[in-house]
């Protein structure tokens, strides 16, 4: 399986541009694949470097992942990199939908353990035939196959440990056992960002790691976001949107511009890329890049 053109790790090694990327998940039926297929076509305009699909664990939405992956490559020109999780699967499950990964195509993969199926703070029950953490998944990847595999990043803090200094020695083990970036989860504080890569610095860490932005859009997505990333909006951000929570124009627009906000904060700190969590929708996203775009020296 041999990889042609540049890897996400050499977009990110060049250091010429931050890159900018997106994530989609499987849809479930034909209005999700309709959908899907809108939201590739405007964002596919956008020229992102490269574009990610979730996993699920189960059969049938492994079917999906993999059919999703192959709609969306044959839709846009930007490197797709398919997940891989740990959950309810045996090393040999693991291995098959490796094998289709490469099947389709597909040569970067983002190994994460994954969340258990009572969500990210419930306790973690290794499959009996599988792996227990990510970086038992990323040596699996990496002795699979030429793969370039990306590893996940907690700058808020893994739900389970509260421990930011463990989180960033994890980061160090995942790139030792063949990890070649980073993707955070979701957050909403460039501070916690960047202390997350100052204590990988000083553990000798050179992962480098995308920036994970998910804008709030309406209030109802307040509760559901902080229970996806498994921590707590900051105080600012829930107050902002909360008093105009009234006016679900004046909740977007908010939404839009503190992501933008934070997207700037990023990119002027560093920061080596934004990676969007789509849902599977263009506008939010194609807004704030051209709002961002607007901003020297991001133009």
């Amino acid at each position: 399986m041999p990889s042609t053109g540049p890897t996400i790790a050499d977009l990110l090694a060049t250091g010429g541009h931050p890159t900018m990327s997106f994530e989609f998940f499987p849809p479930k039926d034909d209005a999700g694949q309709a959908q899907l297929l809108e939201a590739i076509g405007a964002l596919e305009a956008l020229r992102p470097d490269f574009v990610s699909v979730t996993y699920g664990a189960n059969g049938s939405t492994r079917a999906r992942t993999i059919d999703a992956t192959r709609l969306i490559r044959s839709g846009t020109s930007a490197i797709t990199m398919g997940h891989l999780t740990c959950v309810s699967q045996s090393v040999g499950e693991l291995e098959g939908a490796i094998a289709a990964y490469a099947d389709a195509g597909v040569t970067h993969i983002l190994a994460v353990r994954g969340d258990p199926p009572g969500g990210p703070t419930a306790v973690w029950e290794r499959h009996p035939e599988g792996l227990d953490h990510a970086t038992e998944l990323v040596r699996l990847v990496k002795a699979s196959g030429d793969f370039c595999v990306g590893v996940g990043a907690f700058p808020d803090g893994h739900p389970e440990r509260s421990d930011l200094d463990l989180d960033a020695r994890v980061l160090v083990e995942k790139q030792e056992a063949g990890a070649e970036f980073a993707i955070t989860q979701l957050f909403f504080d460039a501070d916690a960002y960047f202390r997350l890569v100052e204590r990988l610095d000083r553990l000798g860490g050179s992962l480098p790691v995308v920036a994970g932005i998910m804008p709030v859009t309406n209030v109802n997505q307040i509760e559901r976001f902080a229970t996806l990333s498994g921590a707590d909006l900051p105080a600012s951000v829930v107050s902002r949107l909360r008093a105009v929570a009234d006016d679900p124009a004046s909740v977007r627009a908010a939404g839009l511009e503190l992501a933008t906000d934070l997207c700037d904060r990023l990119l002027a700190g560093g920061a080596p890329g934004l990676h969007f969590y789509t849902q599977n929708r263009s506008k939010a996203t194609a807004e704030i890049l051209a709002t961002l775009r607007e901003i020297p020296p991001h133009a």
